[in-house]
């Protein structure tokens, strides 16, 4: 059912985007009631208002705490037209019937981003404004609803097409974003007054972007959230779910070092990564790594991507590269595949908590911030890892962090050898990782172990020196630790204690 719009209520913080629409409404002969700074700038435009206090012959007070909470605004919007004891009463007390509400509520995100007082975060807390929101959008039969800056243009493109007039269907479209509004406020601000202390979990997202399908093409998929803060897509197809936990995986693994780095990444685990003085070197080692796994999967660099790199990467097949830039001559090598997706990383990802969906309800806990350094690192054996085997084991424990659990990861160099992730024991992942630095030309001597968990028996250290390996880090902690590190000793190997552990499954 079409509804006229008569009269307008508008009570906004950002003035952008809406003089346009104040044009369209005026020109149907729309009649303006407003507040404070929002009617100087409508009747800056040269257009009449009513002023709010007309209406509710009360002056705004309080410091404009109170402006628009009273019975004379609220009627005017929550009247159902059709309801003959509302019409009644409407005529009783001489309210003025409200047919549109435009919003925009203080900033309060953007306040407490700014690093500003207590007492500035707390006056941007909207009161009028979301009462405002609500109950334009529970009379959505009869009252349309515009509760964000964001909305202007959906209530501009009615109004361009078809006049003063909104059908059910868009007012209830108004509703739900209405509601979508609000709740996302409301958790903000409870989420600042919990202070981090995750008392209760309010999260909200107001950007929705289908993806092509989920983890399999018989599911759906969305992302909720936004991409472009974090990235820019220079080329490439639509982004997958899979993408997606790939790019993330790779984000938060190339963050833990600062060498130029190159990452390559299959299933969320690295399976090739060197640093090197140069981006170009870095690539060909960490490709070296294991260049069969590396066809189709996620390639992610620290520095700009040159010309020199970008041929060297053409020659593989791969998803998606992220880099921080890209020479113009480099992109133009690289977007020869119409499908390759390729990221410019704009800035840093740092969340403080991670979720996950469990048992219908969600599991959340801090991020894993640890990166450990030779400081961190406490030599348990006769035998000290030498400086060189001290870098390396570093190297290896930025990777085995961001590994599948079990996982051991090999390093030599500055470059993944190979790794063993996923496994069921942990044997199992260093038989793997040998395996596999085998199958690739790799000589074990002198290389490095690291562990994300502690060895329950003296097995990993006895096959670790047979390989060639010389040096360990593991976090420690089992009643065994003592016949691991008497195993070491007796065979030569250095072994180091980190504290800890980096599960991730």
């Amino acid at each position: 059912m079409e509804k006229v719009i008569r009269r307008a209520l508008i009570s906004v913080f950002h003035k952008e985007g809406l003089a346009d629409i104040l044009a369209l409404l005026h020109k149907e002969g729309v009649e303006f009631v407003s507040t404070g700074g929002t009617s100087t700038f409508i009747e800056s435009l040269g257009y009449p208002t009513v002023a709010v206090e007309d209406l509710t012959r009360y002056p705004s007070m309080l410091g404009g705490r109170v402006k628009t909470l009273h019975p004379a605004i609220q009627g005017g919007i929550l009247a159902r037209r059709s309801h003959e004891v509302d019409q009644q009463e409407v005529k009783d007390y001489g309210l003025s019937l409200i047919d549109l509400v435009i919003v925009d509520l203080y900033p309060f995100e953007a306040t407490v981003a700014s690093g500003a007082s207590e007492e500035d975060i707390i006056e941007k807390i909207d009161i009028g404004g979301i009462s405002l929101i609500r109950g334009a959008a529970k009379n959505y039969e009869d009252v349309v609803i515009v509760p964000s800056q964001a909305d202007y243009g959906t209530l501009q493109s009615i109004l361009e097409h078809r006049g003063a007039k909104t059908t059910l269907e868009e007012r209830r479209h108004f509703a739900r974003r209405a509601f979508a509004v609000s709740s996302g406020y409301d958790s903000a601000i409870f989420r600042w007054f919990d202070g981090g202390e995750a008392t209760a979990l309010r999260l909200t997202a107001d950007q929705a972007q289908p993806l092509r399908y989920g983890e399999n093409p018989h599911q759906k998929g969305i992302f909720f959230g936004d991409l472009s803060r974090y990235f820019t897509q220079l080329h490439g197809k639509e982004l997958s779910y899979n993408n997606l936990q790939d790019i993330e995986a790779a984000v938060t693994l190339i963050q833990d070092f600062d060498a130029p780095t190159f990452a390559i990444l299959k299933h969320n685990n690295a399976c090739g990564c060197a640093s090197r003085s140069t981006l170009l070197e870095a690539w060909k080692d960490a490709l070296a790594g294991d260049p069969v796994s590396a066809f189709g999967g996620v390639l992610i660099a620290n520095r700009p991507i040159n010309k020199e790199t970008a041929q060297e990467i053409d020659k593989l097949f791969m998803e998606v590269l992220i880099a921080p830039g890209f020479a113009p001559e480099a992109l133009d090598i690289l977007k020869s595949k119409k499908n390759r997706i390729l990221l410019e990383q704009k800035s840093p990802i740092h969340s403080d908590w991670s979720y996950r969906s469990m048992l219908g309800g969600v599991l959340a806990q801090e991020c894993d911030q640890a990166v450990e350094t030779t400081a961190e690192m406490r030599c348990v054996t006769k035998v000290a890892p030498t400086d060189r085997e001290l870098h390396d084991l570093v190297f290896a424990t930025k990777l085995v962090k961001h590994s599948k659990s079990n996982a051991i990861v090999l390093a030599k160099g500055d470059q993944l050898i190979a790794s063993g992730v996923g496994q069921t024991s942990r044997v199992d992942a260093l038989k793997q990782a040998i395996e596999k630095a085998g199958h690739f030309g790799f000589d074990l001597h002198g290389a490095v172990l690291s562990s994300d968990a502690f060895f329950p028996f003296d097995d990993c250290v006895t096959l670790a020196a047979e390989a060639g390996i010389t040096a360990i880090a593991q976090p420690g902690g089992s009643v065994r630790d003592a016949d691991s590190i008497a195993a070491a000793d007796k065979l030569g190997v250095a072994m180091v204690m980190t504290g800890v552990r980096h599960f991730k499954h």
